[in-house]
């Protein structure tokens, strides 16, 4: 079996974020131990949406807590309704109580 791509290792982790709570494309990356790939992270997002397993790419927001990947998810306000489905709110696409929802897997996780 060959070494995980980094996509790869990116849907892994944002496999393990829990409903009703996001991470950023920046937490991943410094996760990963690629800090400064916060945009590749975004990038596996972004094709992310025929994966299988699922993954839950509306977990994932900008590090300020907005809905900058909502483009990738064909209607306009797809992410905020999943988000809100699961108990975030989401006003005007910017994520409400950011660090109480916020899921950071340098704390949650200890090795992947």
């Amino acid at each position: 079996m060959s070494d995980p791509t980094f996509y790869e290792k990116v849907y892994e982790v944002v496999r393990l974020v829990p409903a009703g709570r996001v991470t950023s494309y920046g937490a991943i990356a410094k996760y990963l131990g690629a800090s400064r790939s916060s945009r590749l992270v975004g990038w596996a997002m972004n094709v992310s949406h025929g994966v299988s397993p699922k993954v839950p790419a509306h977990r994932v927001v900008n590090r300020n807590g907005l809905l900058s990947g909502k483009a990738h998810f064909g209607e306009p306000n797809a992410m905020a309704s999943r988000l809100t489905a699961e108990g975030i709110v989401v006003v005007e696409d910017q994520i409400q109580h950011f660090d109480e929802v916020f899921w950071d897997p340098e704390l949650e996780l200890r090795v992947i």
